[in-house]
């Protein structure tokens, strides 16, 4: 018979042994973490195929079917793209750029004092950091779409609600990783400015923010490159941008001068990323 015994060694947890003969075998989980492991697994397969079975309850399979012939069929509309219409795209893609950096902008006045507040060694009591946490969850828990949506319905449809959209979409996720980077800062410097009888602001102007600085301006390029992609979208719901002629094209079955939109739109994305990865290669 088996004998468990636990292995020898410093203060880390350690590996079970069991002892069989004269031989001591390593096992990675003991019995009970074995058969925990394998309910788990249990579990999820049975939670797989009762949703699976659900989709196919809910699903149309002879529309299905039928996809690959409607996908030929749509692509075979989308070309030749008709390449003079865009001349008529710059506007719209003009105003997307405007509003991916505009709202990044906004996003970042807003989510700096956030991202104070909400980090546990800047705040300056318990329940201002809930608060920034909760303006952080609500934030990034809504899509930019939904916030579209909601803004076009309340100050009306244009570049405005896009550019609003995208601001509070982005605070939440801007306020998250600069609080981050501000709980890893050395203490070291604020100590001596400590010391020395600095005030407050002067503590987070020269023990702060030079120690942030890079993790921010990483943060804004990234979150910048992300909102081209965000603002290229909002114009579906009427957020101004270029997604307001893709939805009109779409609308109207415009699948050539769609074509032409979707490709501006990757050159714009890919301009975007090139522009976002030298700028963090920069800082780095």
């Amino acid at each position: 018979p088996s004998t468990p015994r636990a292995s020898s060694g410093s203060g880390c947890s350690s590996v079970p042994t069991y002892v069989v003969g004269r031989e001591r075998v390593w096992r990675k989980r003991t019995p009970r973490q074995t058969l925990l492991a394998y309910l788990g697994y249990l579990l999820g397969a049975i939670a797989v195929l009762v949703a699976a079975r659900f989709i196919s309850g809910q699903t149309l399979w002879f529309f299905v079917l039928d996809a690959p012939e409607q996908a030929a069929d749509l692509v075979g509309r989308m070309f030749p793209p008709s390449w003079g219409y865009a001349n008529r795209l710059w506007r719209p893609l003009w105003d997307t750029l405007n509003i991916a950096t505009i709202g990044t902008l906004a996003a970042l006045v807003v989510s700096v004092p956030v991202a104070f507040l909400a980090a546990r060694n800047t705040t300056p009591h318990p329940l201002f950091r809930q608060l920034a946490l909760v303006v952080i969850v609500t934030s990034r828990s809504v899509n930019a779409l939904i916030w579209a949506l909601l803004l076009v319905s309340i100050i009306g449809p244009g570049v405005l609600a896009g550019i609003i959209a995208v601001a509070l979409r982005s605070i939440g996720f801007c306020a998250k990783l600069l609080s981050e980077a501000i709980e890893e800062i050395d203490f070291k410097p604020i100590e001596a400015l400590d010391s020395t009888g600095a005030s407050g602001s002067q503590v987070v102007a020269y023990g702060i923010v030079p120690q942030v600085a890079p993790a921010f301006a990483g943060i804004s390029v990234y979150r910048w490159d992300i909102n081209i992609r965000e603002s290229t979208v909002v114009g579906l719901v009427g957020a101004g941008g270029i997604g307001l002629p893709l939805d009109a094209s779409i609308a109207s079955l415009q699948w050539s001068q769609a074509t032409v939109i979707f490709v501006m739109i990757l050159v714009l994305v890919v301009i975007s990323e090139w522009v976002s990865a030298k700028v963090r290669g920069a800082i780095r």
